[in-house]
C-alpha cells in the first residue's frame, strides 16, 4: 500500500526552494542564473517562483540576507559566555565550519561580487554592516582587534573559494589556522 504524499507548506517549500537556489547563485553568480534554472532545480513552475519572489533580485536579496544572519546566528550560539579573544576564537572555529558548506561561501562570494547592483550592494553592506556590530558587541574587543577578526575571516573566504586546505603547498598551511583543519565538531558536542 502506498503512503500519499506528504504536501509542504508554504514555509517549508520558500525554504527549500532558498536551499536550492543557495546552489544555482554559487555555481554561476547573480547574472549568470536564471530563475528558469531555479525553479527547474526546485522542482517547480517558474510563475510559482516568482509568485514566492517576485524578480531574481528578490530571490538573490533574500539569500544574501539568509546567509548573513545564519553566520550571525552561528556566532552567538559558538560564543556563549564567552568575551574578548575567547569570544573571537570561538566565532572563528565556527566560522571554519561554516565555510565547509560550499555553496554558502561562494554565495556570499557572489554577493560581493554583485555589489556593483545597487540594490544588491546596499544590502550586502547593510548585512555585513549587522554582522560587524553583532561582532563587536559580543565581543567587547576595540576597532584594531575587530579588524584583524575581520580580515582572517576574507582570508579564510578566499582560501576556502580556492580549495586551498586540499592543496599540500607550504604556503597554504602557513596562511590557515590549525583549528580550521581539525574535523567539525558534532551539533550536539
Amino acid at each position: 500500500m502506498m503512503t500519499p504524499a506528504t504536501r509542504m507548506t508554504a514555509e517549508e517549500r520558500r525554504a527549500d526552494v532558498l536551499r536550492i537556489a543557495v546552489a544555482q547563485f554559487a555555481k554561476h553568480g547573480y547574472q549568470g542564473t536564471s530563475t528558469e534554472d531555479v525553479a527547474r532545480a526546485a522542482g517547480i513552475s517558474q510563475p510559482y517562483l516568482f509568485k514566492m519572489f517576485p524578480t531574481k533580485k528578490t530571490l538573490f536579496l533574500a539569500l544574501v540576507e539568509h546567509g548573513f544572519a545564519r553566520v550571525r546566528e552561528a556566532f552567538a550560539e559558538a560564543v556563549g559566555g564567552a568575551a574578548g579573544d575567547e569570544a573571537l576564537e570561538r566565532m572563528g572555529e565556527r566560522y571554519g565550519e561554516l565555510l565547509r558548506d560550499r555553496d554558502e561561501l561562494l554565495l556570499q562570494m557572489q554577493a560581493y561580487a554583485a555589489c556593483d547592483d545597487p540594490e544588491i550592494g546596499a544590502t550586502t553592506r547593510r548585512e555585513f554592516g549587522r554582522l560587524w556590530r553583532e561582532v563587536a558587541a559580543i565581543s567587547g574587543v576595540d576597532e584594531e582587534r575587530l579588524q584583524q577578526f575581520f580580515a582572517m575571516g576574507m582570508l579564510m573566504n578566499v582560501l576556502a573559494a580556492m580549495d586551498a586546505q586540499s592543496h599540500p603547498s607550504q604556503w597554504v598551511k602557513a596562511c590557515i589556522p590549525p583549528a580550521w583543519l581539525a574535523p567539525p565538531r558534532s551539533a550536539t558536542g
